[in-house]
């Protein structure tokens, strides 16, 4: 088995973070039957956005059921923070799970999935009602709330699901696919709902395919491919780690040639590359720190100029192309 690429949580998240605010698979392995759902898996997952990233059958639903109770492990331990889903009553009450699959009782408004889902965990009817006005506000959705759910577009049955899986006040969150059928404001305003759920201190875990919005939101991303946890962390911080993938930068300047020259004497630099307008190139760097430090040095020692410098694939979709072996659908 290929070894995990693990960023740790800084410092100061550590000392901030108790082992009881964590959600922890110890050497968790699901099989169904002889089939793997995931393998070997040691996580440590602390409050805030984290993202599940993968190909379809990679094991992202497999650990979203184990977090919530739907599931059990062949083998290992699952804990979420304090509760334990051998406490159903009390676990059912601290985890809200958002399925992206339909699932809806015949004739329900969306009022009435969000309440009878309260009213079902023991909420009494004034609080169930409150808290069923505050889901559904948080979605946007107050003005379609008392229409049947049977009329609703996809984006709404998804955002009235994502009201259903927040209404109880969880301490953790499981999304599967949140953004699915959502159009571009629908999306911006979920985004920031997760954004606004996780600074209170929660446990966001989403799963998605929508990769510069996943890049956007995420506090850190684990990438999984065929039931293995292929690396964790903050993107950037894995970025860093994926030494036999030289980064890849992008200088607009106007002595290309001058800079070319300077750039290959340095054993970090894999590949320089003239544009064809013959106003930048392209570099391949094993090490972005020198390669900074030398740009530096040129610009102050000659009189280069410098228009812009970029990074080419210091994202999510350079990552999960590097780890995963696929590009984006569409790329």
């Amino acid at each position: 088995m290929e070894a995990v690429i693990n960023i740790p949580i800084s410092q100061t998240a550590k000392e901030s973070v108790t082992a009881e605010q964590m959600i922890v698979f110890e050497d968790v392995s699901k099989f169904y039957g002889e089939i793997l759902g995931v393998n070997r898996v040691n996580l440590q997952i602390a409050p805030g956005i984290t993202s599940l990233v993968g190909p379809n059958g990679s094991g992202k639903t497999t650990l979203m059921n184990l977090m919530t109770g739907l599931i059990q492990p062949t083998r290992g331990r699952v804990k979420v923070l304090d509760y334990s889903a051998n406490d159903p009553e009390i676990f059912f009450r601290k985890v809200g799970y958002c399925s992206q699959f339909d699932s809806f009782p015949a004739g329900h408004t969306g009022y009435e999935f969000v309440y009878s889902y309260l009213r079902v965990h023991g909420y009494a009817k004034n609080d169930a009602d409150r808290m069923t006005a505050r889901a559904i506000e948080r979605v946007g959705l107050t003005e379609a709330a008392k229409r049947k759910v049977a009329g609703y577009s996809k984006g709404m049955r998804q955002r009235i699901r994502l009201a259903q899986s927040i209404a109880h006040q969880p301490s953790v969150i499981v999304l599967d696919e949140p953004l699915n059928g959502l159009d571009p404001m629908a999306r911006a305003e979920a985004i920031r709902l997760f954004r606004e759920l996780a600074d209170e201190g929660l446990h966001l875990i989403i799963s998605s395919h929508i990769l510069h919005e996943v890049n956007k939101m995420s506090d850190r991303v684990i990438f999984i491919k065929e039931g293995y946890i292929k690396a964790e962390g903050e993107v950037q911080g894995v970025r860093n780690e994926l030494e036999e993938h030289p980064l890849q930068i992008v200088v607009r300047c106007d002595q290309p040639s001058f800079l070319a020259t300077k750039l290959f004497a340095e054993p970090h630099i894999v590949e320089v590359h003239i544009h064809d307008d013959r106003k930048g190139l392209f570099v391949k760097t094993r090490n972005t720190d020198k390669f900074y430090d030398l740009l530096n040095r040129v610009v102050v020692t000659s009189d280069l100029n410098i228009e812009t410098v970029a990074t080419v694939d210091n994202d999510l979709n350079a990552v999960y192309h590097y780890l995963i072996g696929a590009r984006q659908e569409g790329e």
